[in-house]
């Protein structure tokens, strides 16, 4: 994530779209939010040293920072383990689990960590509601995006030998930008959210060609193994993803590093993502549309 002065920025690479809503503003700069809900409180987690956590009674805030998941680097020797990047926090048979990944910038030297809890301390974790299974989703510029069940203690069965699903691909593309993956369910589908475009290093690279930044898209499937296609039933392993969130108003800019909270009783579920807020600088926010059952259907 990269800061700038408070200041608002002018460019033409801004769409002034007024299809998508404006998001709830959570009051927290924070880059690949997970959030979960526990014990009446939404508890957020975020890159950065030690993997922050925050915690508030609503989502629009105020978020109160209330500590740190890691103490210090992570065991995973790997360059950047002092700042994890993408968590995702779930509570499995009475422990929170965080799963993180540590990387660096247009290398394919990364690894993912878990670190666990009895209490909330605090790549995408999915329980299928259907058969009570846990898979594990990871992957992004270099080979698109995978998923791998996981056992009951959350080990990948065979770790030399892996054999994953491969759900969403860029095919006879040089830049294969898609991340971030999530995995959602409304019956009877399951749903592969992922980030698509370019996210970060804006005023070192520079703003890319407009369209060309970070979107969210959506594929579904009746299988949670795939294939996933769009609403016009293109394969996202054929390139395909139904725009869900794009830049809009000229002040939301490049949404992703998303997330789902599945709506209970009849409730919508809510998307929630980072995104460059264009009118204070170059700063990531996070904010949180309900999504319906409709706005959420691929088809």
């Amino acid at each position: 994530m990269c800061l700038a002065a408070a200041q608002p920025i002018e460019s033409d690479v801004f769409s002034d779209t007024t299809h998508y809503p404006l998001p709830n503003i959570g009051n927290v700069a924070a880059h690949d939010p997970s959030i979960i809900y526990h014990d009446d409180h939404y508890y957020m987690f975020k890159g950065g040293i030690k993997i922050p956590i925050f915690k508030s009674s609503q989502l629009s805030g105020p978020w109160e920072k209330i500590g740190t998941v890691l103490d210090g680097d992570s065991i995973v020797r790997k360059q950047n383990r002092s700042r994890p990047w993408a968590p995702t926090v779930t509570q499995w048979k009475g422990r929170f689990y965080c799963f993180y990944s540590i990387s660096r910038n247009g290398r394919r030297n990364s690894a993912i960590g878990l670190a666990s809890v009895t209490n909330a301390i605090d790549p995408a974790f999915f329980v299928d509601p259907t058969s009570g299974k846990p898979y594990l989703q990871y992957g992004s510029y270099w080979n698109g995006i995978f998923q791998i069940p996981l056992t009951e203690t959350l080990s990948i069965t065979n770790p030399k030998r892996p054999n994953p699903d491969h759900l969403a691909y860029v095919p006879n593309q040089r830049l294969k930008p898609i991340e971030g993956s999530f995995l959602s369910y409304k019956a009877p589908y399951y749903y592969t959210w992922f980030s698509h475009g370019q996210c970060c290093h804006f005023p070192i690279e520079g703003f890319p060609r407009k369209g060309d930044e970070y979107s969210i898209r959506v594929g579904r499937s009746t299988s949670v193994h795939g294939p996933f296609a769009d609403r016009d039933g293109k394969k996202l392993l054929e390139g395909g993803g139904s725009i869900v969130y794009g830049s809009n108003h000229r002040e939301v800019y490049a949404p992703g590093g998303l997330g789902v909270l599945s709506g209970s009783d009849g409730s919508s579920d809510i998307l929630y993502y980072h995104y460059l807020n264009t009118t204070i600088g170059v700063r990531h926010k996070v904010g949180s549309p309900n999504i319906s059952s409709t706005s959420s259907d691929a088809s």
